[in-house]
């Protein structure tokens, strides 16, 4: 992780004067016993498929991976402050897919989705919101009841 310190002092600035929207969050219900859980991967990491189309400037869509193509996975988002050295070493840095599998092999979750999602981090979320709704339905019709959130 890098640290403020470590920043270019212009880049240190921007993100220290960043403003941060307030989002308000509630439950919307009482989670499912874990092992009851369908667990799918949102992931702000700027990742997709290798034949995906690439991810324009300020994204508010997602890309869709496929669980049985994590393999064919790369990180699309590109910063002079964000090092890809861990993702390209192991997927799991950013996308913990093989670790959920293996909760689900220990049967300490339910089971995991067929299906995960990536949006381009460096976006408002404010201009996310109409994808996310979009997403959560998809999400719901596939009965996922759990998401880890995977931020980058």
């Amino acid at each position: 992780m890098v640290r403020l310190a470590d920043l270019h002092a212009d880049m240190r600035d921007f993100l220290i004067d960043h403003p941060v929207p307030d989002i308000e969050m509630e439950p919307w219900t009482e989670p499912a016993p874990a092992g009851d859980r369908r667990v799918a991967l949102v992931s702000s990491a700027g990742l997709k498929l290798k034949s995906d189309q690439p991810f324009a400037a300020d994204a508010a869509d997602y890309r869709v991976i496929p669980a049985d193509k994590v393999d064919d996975v790369v990180m699309d988002h590109v910063s002079t402050s964000h090092d890809r050295t861990g993702f390209h070493q192991d997927v799991n840095i950013a996308f913990p897919l093989h670790r959920l599998n293996e909760l689900a092999d220990d049967g300490a979750i339910g089971s995991v989705a067929d299906f995960h999602y990536s949006f381009m981090g460096a976006t408002d979320p404010k201009l996310m919101e109409p994808a996310v709704r979009d997403l959560a339905g998809i999400l719901k019709a596939d009965g996922v009841n759990t998401v880890v959130l995977a931020p980058v």
